[in-house]
């Protein structure tokens, strides 16, 4: 088919044009030996300290969307059709500061400087959205950031008095946002873009069923979506990714459907955008979901992805599994599903062929009889990776636990149902009793191993004390019930 052999975006005011755009080539590369653009910092390398943050503005539905993410991690291949923002183009009034800016400068927001471009971006995309945030929300909005000499309380300060200094309204990124939708909807073209050499080639197809074609072709090609996990292939591992496929803009991998039987999300579909429909229809992932890394990995990392690349400390699968979901995969025209922890099959093996690519997740809803949770422990609270995750779902009727599905992250080499304990509690009166049976059936469930997250008989042990707190939490007899419920 006729294809594209260049890039095209939009980086601050200016159309971007690229060919021969190699399929690992980083924006934060693009951005710093490039064009010179060192406003925007390296520093991790791997989507953690915030130092790289940029705002990149997609067309979603006709709406131009504006959202925070990591340069260092972000493929230039994704940005096809997209408006980079680097802090070099933030601007404010008759040649002033910024809002976001000057409150830094007068709360005394920064110290040594190095994270400061990335916080200042942070906090502007927290801005256009909510000028007036609580200390919460700008907590939630700098997740992702990290300072080690400023100190967070007076950037906290100057995020919420930024408004003093001027209003979204007056914002330049407002008054241009129509003019650059409208370029942004002219770069589009319809076509498959085809660059980069043979070995290292950036493929962006132009639907779902060239998507399908593509992976026909070539059944070899690295899957990218958000690329918060591939890009660490890449920046931390050396490792090749050629040919890739970009999928991150398909539209069609982006549908949040709510009915009264279940909640289905394309593939496609980001932390952040599904975060208030997940949320609403099972309320116990509500403290889960802002513990998914940092805002950034939220606004580029997706749910099929998560699943797709099967990490046995995956955030997602476990709490999935627990609710009962269901993939769906796609091979050319052909479409199957099957329970999500069926597609676990091993420690690097799914149940996925080379050209096959998950299409949709479907979560049935929860029925009045059950009782859920969904649990992260890690180092940090905030933006770090699971020592063990758990997603609990029981079912109680008449003080009888009639079913259950208990999931786990991080015991093994792939998210896992625990059978043992699970039969340990089905049929069994509802009581500590039966939690207390469950965790010790859970050495039949999992052998987990010792790393430098955590060691085996840790990670037995919190597993253990899980279903007792959960237990604690749901027992109508017990006085640390409601502080168990609202606390991850």
């Amino acid at each position: 088919m006729n294809h594209r052999t260049e890039i095209r975006f939009l980086l601050n005011g200016r159309n971007v044009a690229i060919k021969d755009v190699e399929a690992d080539a980083t924006l934060l590369d693009f951005l710093r030996l490039d064009r010179r653009l060192t406003g925007t910092k390296e520093g991790c390398a791997e989507g953690d300290c915030g130092a790289c943050t940029v705002l990149v503005g997609r067309l979603q539905d006709g709406q131009l969307i504006y959202e925070t993410v990591n340069a260092c991690i972000r493929f230039m291949a994704s940005l096809d059709g997209c408006h980079v923002v680097t802090i070099e183009h933030l601007r404010g009034e008759n040649g002033q500061l910024h809002p976001i800016q000057q409150a830094m400068v007068d709360f005394h927001g920064s110290q040594c400087g190095f994270c400061t471009p990335g916080f200042v971006m942070s906090l502007y995309a927290l801005w256009m959205g909510n000028p007036e945030p609580t200390e919460t929300e700008v907590e939630t909005a700098i997740q992702g950031n990290l300072c080690r000499c400023t100190g967070y309380e007076p950037i906290i300060a100057a995020a919420m008095a930024a408004n003093r200094y001027g209003t979204p309204a007056s914002d330049f990124l407002t008054k241009e946002r129509q003019v650059i939708a409208d370029r942004l909807t002219a770069l589009r073209d319809g076509q498959r873009v085809v660059c980069g050499p043979k070995d290292n080639q950036a493929i962006v197809p132009s639907s779902v069923d060239d998507l399908a074609d593509v992976l026909a072709e070539f059944p070899q090609a690295t899957i990218v979506a958000g690329s918060t996990d591939v890009g660490l292939w890449v920046t931390k591992f050396m490792r090749p990714i050629g040919p890739a496929v970009f999928i991150a803009h398909l539209e069609e991998l982006k549908s949040i459907t709510v009915s009264a039987d279940a909640l289905d999300i394309g593939a496609g579909v980001t932390y952040t955008e599904v975060q208030q429909s997940i949320c609403e229809a099972f309320p116990h992932l509500e403290a889960y979901w802002d513990r998914i890394a940092g805002q950034q990995v939220r606004n580029m990392g997706t749910i099929g992805g998560n699943i797709a690349n099967g990490s046995p400390i995956g955030d997602t699968p476990p709490v999935l599994i627990a609710l009962g979901a269901k993939v769906t995969l796609r091979k050319g025209s052909v479409t199957r599903r099957l329970p999500l922890e069926d597609f676990f099959i091993e420690y690097g093996k799914q149940d996925r062929a080379r050209d096959e690519f998950v299409e949709s997740i479907s979560i049935p809803r929860a029925s009045a009889l059950q009782r859920h949770g969904a649990y992260k422990i890690s180092k940090r609270r905030d933006e770090d990776i699971s020592s063990v995750a758990a997603g609990i779902s029981v079912t109680v009727e008449s003080g009888v636990i009639t079913e259950c599905r208990l999931a786990f992250g991080g015991m093994a080499g792939t998210p896992k149902r625990a059978a043992a304990a699970e039969a340990a509690l089905t049929g069994q009166p509802w009581g500590r009793a039966a939690f207390t049976a469950a965790g010790e059936a859970l050495e039949a469930d999992f052998q987990p191993l010792s790393d430098w997250r955590a060691s085996a008989e840790y990670r037995i042990t919190v597993a253990r004390n899980l279903l007792q707190r959960f237990f604690l939490a749901h027992d109508d007899q017990s006085a640390e019930a409601a502080d168990l419920l609202s606390a991850c």
